[in-house]
């Protein structure tokens, strides 16, 4: 790493690719269109510095993933993190502990951070720039989560092992099935 260079963080994430996903992703270009390039996803591991090198992180979290069984998850209310952090969520509802389960699996070896926040399993909608943009967004995406009439499931099969990059982007790394099938690796 280069002198004066922050360093990297890095987390897992469950994409949501399914209605409930698009849903989220519309309503955040809606709400805070400064970050509608961000994929709709659910956080196993938040941002965190890691204990080894990448490669280590992917062979950790192939074993790790080889033992966990995919999983549903059902979504609940719309909430908000305030006065922690100025993001709004839909909270999960079934299938947390099952959720909880896997982040305190997945919080270990090279991936072992001391959180700053305990975990709370969630979809984020957005995190704004400041807490009083928040009620605002809150109301709104209740009213628009209130009338979304899809699926508010989501299966969780697969984990992404993702590194912070430039302008409020992620960069994918690897994506990693739970229950050991091989993952097609994204193409460039």
């Amino acid at each position: 790493m280069q002198s004066g260079m922050q360093p990297l963080h890095y987390a897992v994430v469950a994409y949501v690719r399914n209605p409930v996903g698009r849903f989220v992703e519309d309503l955040r270009h809606e709400v805070y269109p400064e970050y509608a390039h961000l994929p709709a996803h659910l956080t196993l591991l938040p941002p965190r510095l890691l204990r080894g090198t990448e490669s280590a992180a992917v062979r950790d979290l192939e074993e790790m993933c080889a033992t966990a069984e995919p999983f549903e998850v059902t979504m609940d209310g719309v909430e908000s993190f305030v006065p922690v952090t100025p993001t709004v969520y839909i909270r999960v509802d079934s299938g947390s502990q099952h959720m909880h389960d896997l982040h305190q699996h997945l919080n270990s070896g090279v991936f072992q951070f001391d959180e700053q926040w305990p975990y709370h399993p969630h979809l984020t909608i957005v995190k704004l720039a400041s807490d009083h943009l928040v009620p605002q967004a809150v109301e709104f995406s209740r009213r628009r989560w209130q009338l979304y009439r899809a699926t508010r499931r989501i299966l969780v099969d697969q984990l992404t092992f993702v590194r912070e990059g430039e302008n409020n982007c992620w960069v994918d790394l690897a994506p990693v099935p739970l229950g050991g099938r091989m993952a097609s690796r994204p193409r460039p």
